[in-house]
This record gives C-alpha cells, structure tokens and sequence, in this order.
C-alpha cells in the first residue's frame, strides 16, 4: 500500500462535525464528481475514500447513494468504485457550494472557508480527492493536488499559504499542479488534516534522514579537509628537497632546519600534530602558528629560487 493510501485511509476514520462534513464534502465532489448532468457521480479507486463519502452523505443529508463496484480500464487491476444519486442534488450542490442559480462554480463560497477549521475540513477533502504525497522513506519529498483550472489552483494555494506552508502551482500539460517541496511544510501539512499516525511516521523518516545526510556531509567535510592537509604537506617536503637539491638548505636557521627534519619525518602529520611532536621530542614548546611561520620562510625560498 502506498503511503498516500495509508494517509488517506486514517483520514477517512475521523469524526467531524457537520460544518466541517460539508467543507470535506465540497472538496471531494468539486475534484471527483461528475455533477453537472441529472445524477450526481462520484469515483474514487480508494474504499476508504468511498466510504468516507457515503458516510458524510449518510450523515449531513439523509441519502443513501448507489454503490458500483468495478475494474479499471486501460488493464488497470484496481477496482473503482463508484457512488451515485439524484436525490436532493440541487440542495447539495447549493450547500456545497458548487452552484449558484444555474451556475457551476469552480471556486466555492466565502462560507466554505469561513474559519481555520473549515479551512483544514477542505484541505483533507481537498487529499482525499486528489492528493499525492511521496513516501519519504523512498523518494524525495513531494505533497501534489492535480486541479483542473488555473483560478482553483490559485484559490488551493491561497488556503495552505494561510497556513504558511508555501505552496506553488505550475502547469502540467491541461491541468494545474499545486504543490510542496519542503519536508517540515509537507509535516505542517499533515497535521493541519489530523492524521496523526502519518505525521508520527513522516517526522521519523525525516529526522533520521536530515541527521544521516548530515552525517555524510560531515564525513565529506573531513575527509576533504584530510586530503587538503595531505596535499599542503606533500608541498612542503618537495620545498624541502628543492632547497637541498639546490644547496641552499644550509643557509636556513637551525629553528626552521629543525622544523624541515621533522615534516620530512612525519610527511602525514597535519600542523597540530606536528607542533605536539616537535614540543614533546625537543621538550622545546612549538605552536601551531609558530609552525606555519617556519614553514613559510621554506616556502619563501622556494619562490625566490624560482624567480632566480
């Protein structure tokens, strides 16, 4: 079972209250029913889904749809199911606001919306419907609504921006694709629609894989800093043997002869560990900074032999 099906069948368990059943309501039959002709139907391939709708239409309006239950086309192996009814369909389209006079509206009323929680209502029949969300255990993170107009898609991103959950939308060939990239958005999301379970389970998956990528970035960081050190003391033990093979190694003070012996000892030792060596074996004091000063006089007369 895909996570999105998980999702939508915790969802579709929750008990609501009959303002909130005709905002889901209203989501749900905008994006999935065909009402514009004398029988109100609605398909669905998932049974929670359909459930949940037969149940608030049970519930807020007294009526009993027609259950069918068939196979998909195109070899689709999942059912559809599918909920019919004439009865009430004016009234229901009118509550739902759906129509207005002898109009459809792609948009519904300010009373749909009215406040935060009919807001979250919408949004869950909004997922219920049409709503898409990757399993983060398996793939990016992704939460999509694939809607049929530019303004409806406007007017769903305008909602979950109240929420602060920075939603876009893009044309995706004749529809319109609402979306979230964010990992902590799509968390913020979820529990806006109450599904408790799926926020527990995706906050898991997104910690551990937020402090495992940072672990990696961590272990990239130090092994470049590993081979950064490597590198600049190779640099050095060749300057080192380029004063020697030029006979002028001699002519460095007994300090920074010193320090040149014991890089070309330890040509693997990073700065730190080479001014604790040369503290503890010459019981003379060397810091890290002193260190790097000596070797800047070698690299020094390396450059000016260059230029000789």
């Amino acid at each position: 079972m895909s996570f999105t099906s998980i999702v939508k069948n915790e969802v579709s368990k929750l008990d609501t209250i009959e303002t909130e059943n005709i905002a889901e309501l209203s989501a749900l039959i905008r994006n999935i029913g065909n009402y514009k002709e004398a029988t109100i139907k609605v398909i669905t391939e998932n049974s929670s889904v359909a459930r949940r709708i037969f149940g608030l239409l049970k519930d807020t309006y007294t009526i009993t749809p027609k259950i069918t239950v068939r196979k998909g086309y195109n070899y689709n192996k999942n059912l559809v199911y599918m909920l019919e009814w004439t009865y009430k369909k004016s009234l229901i389209l009118w509550d739902l606001s759906l129509l207005e006079e002898e109009n459809y509206l792609d948009v519904p009323k300010e009373y749909i919306i009215a406040d935060s929680d009919l807001k979250r209502a919408y949004l869950r029949g909004l997922f219920l419907a049409i709503g898409s969300i990757n399993d983060p255990k398996k793939s990016r993170y992704h939460l999509e609504f694939l809607v049929d107009n530019e303004n409806y898609a406007r007017f769903i991103c305008n909602i979950l921006n109240e929420f602060f959950l920075n939603a876009k939308y893009i044309r995706r060939d004749s529809k319109f694709m609402v979306y979230l990239k964010e990992a902590e958005k799509i968390g913020d999301f979820l529990r806006i629609i109450n599904a408790s379970n799926a926020v527990l389970y995706y906050e898991d998956i997104r910690i551990y894989r937020d402090h495992k990528n940072m672990t990696n970035r961590l272990n990239n960081c130090e092994q470049a800093n590993v081979d950064k050190m490597i590198m600049a003391a190779a640099i050095q033990v060749k300057e080192i043997n380029r004063l020697e093979e030029a006979g002028v190694f001699n002519l460095l003070d007994d300090k920074v002869k010193e320090v040149a012996k014991y890089r070309k000892k330890y040509p693997e030792a990073s700065l730190q560990e080479l001014s604790e060596i040369i503290s503890i074996e010459t019981e003379s004091p060397i810091t890290k900074s002193g260190l790097h000063h000596r070797l800047k006089k070698i690299h020094d007369m390396c450059l000016k032999i260059q230029e000789k």
